[in-house]
């Protein structure tokens, strides 16, 4: 099958080109990271508090699921390859512009811009579901996964090392460079062979995106996913932004290269992460959800305690980012083996979810932060972690008493 709807099935992804898309999905998600180590000194920067500076990243994790919803049903329609590129080339301008800002409106204006127009890292796993074989969905998923965790890693590590020695503005010019570089890869990353020409549904851009609530409705598990994904994100965006306030803070001192080096941390969730999806392929998408998520909390819980030393610290954030975007891979799996004309459409409203969470959780990060300090953030994050043990088993329940009915 092509893209969505074309008469023949195309060609297995080649091992290179499922790296190169990992590669692609790591650059364009690194755009909405760079500023976590860095948020403090953007703050300084533009003369704002350390709470309304947490406006920059809830936008655009707000405008990413607008737009997620408004332009990502189109991949349901129209080619994905000729979407990504668009888009793409998009969050290449609008990343100049927030190298180029010279105040604060115009730099958040620039970002939330650059969330509207990320949706190439949502439509590549769907791409990607259509074109793997059955019994690699879960591999490849979370190959794709590990991308965004990359992305995520060489963004925040990347950007506390590089405007601690050079300015947080280098920070963006270096993000060009690499949108550049993807724009130009993307063409030969999503190339695939015999598919056929495609048949474009008639059907209106107002009724394709009523089909993304009507499918939502319809779709339980998959609003489970969503919800759980979104408390997930949450945690994951406050934790990170109230933790570059915490250890650059007066009583701590330490400097936003410290930042940035702990946040490598995250590199073990590279190597776990497909493991991890491989081991949730056998034991099922929701049991391998909740058990991570239950170790997750325990990581959760070490984070007060641990985290008045940089060192200390290092135990529950290892912990947290070993497993937990396994929640995410394995909520994906909920929903990526359904048919593959309606999986787009179904990654919206699961994203949509996540960035709504996310955008609550930057909110939150900061100004829980700047009103109750780090015991205040910590108790914060565990309520979401344990949010999401609830959810995960409250699913698994529902989702086993179903299949027990139907048999």
């Amino acid at each position: 099958m092509s893209d969505a709807h074309g008469a023949a099935a195309p060609t297995y992804l080649t091992t290179g080109q499922e790296y190169a898309l990992a590669i692609t999905v790591a650059v364009v998600t690194a755009n909405a990271y760079y500023i976590h180590p860095i948020i403090g000194e953007v703050a300084e920067s533009f003369g704002v508090s350390d709470a309304r500076i947490g406006i920059v990243p809830a936008l655009n994790q707000l405008a990413l699921a607008i737009g997620i919803l408004l332009l990502l049903p189109l991949g349901d329609r129209y080619s994905n390859k000729s979407l990504c590129i668009g888009f793409v080339t998009l969050q290449a301008v609008f990343m100049l512009g927030m190298a180029l800002a010279e105040g604060f409106v115009a730099f958040t204006a620039a970002s939330t811009l650059l969330g509207f127009v990320t949706i190439a890292p949502y439509l590549i796993p769907a791409f990607a579901s259509k074109r793997v074989a059955p019994g690699r969905l879960g591999q490849v998923t979370a190959l794709l996964t590990a991308g965004v965790i990359f992305g995520i890693l060489v963004a925040r590590v990347g950007a506390g090392v590089v405007a601690e020695n050079f300015g947080w503005r280098t920070v963006y010019w270096c993000a060009f460079a690499l949108m550049a570089g993807v724009t130009a890869l993307l063409p030969i990353a999503m190339r695939t062979e015999g598919s056929a020409a495609r048949k474009v549904p008639q059907v209106s851009y107002r009724d394709l995106i009523a089909s993304v609530f009507a499918l939502a409705r319809s779709n339980r598990d998959m609003l489970y996913s969503a919800l759980i994904q979104g408390l997930n994100f949450a945690s994951f965006t406050a934790t990170w932004l109230a933790l570059a306030l915490h250890l650059t803070s007066s009583e701590l001192g330490y400097g936003v290269d410290t930042v940035g080096y702990l946040a490598g941390i995250a590199a073990i969730s590279i190597i776990a992460t497909p493991r991890l999806g491989r081991w949730a392929d056998a034991v099922g998408p929701r049991r391998a959800r909740l058990v991570t998520a239950l170790v997750q909390t325990a990581g959760v819980a070490l984070l007060y305690p641990m985290g008045w030393n940089v060192w200390a610290v290092i135990v529950p954030l290892f912990i947290v980012n070993a497993v937990g975007p396994t929640i995410d891979v394995t909520g994906r799996m909920t929903f990526l083996a359904l048919k593959p004309e309606i999986r787009t459409r179904l990654t919206t409203s699961y994203i949509v979810g996540m960035f709504i969470g996310g955008a609550a959780g930057s909110i939150l990060g900061t100004s829980v932060y700047d009103a109750a300090g780090w015991l205040g953030t910590c108790a914060l994050l565990l309520a979401f972690s344990l949010s999401v043990v609830a959810l995960s088993w409250w699913a698994q329940r529902s989702w086993n008493d179903a299949r027990k009915q139907r048999n």
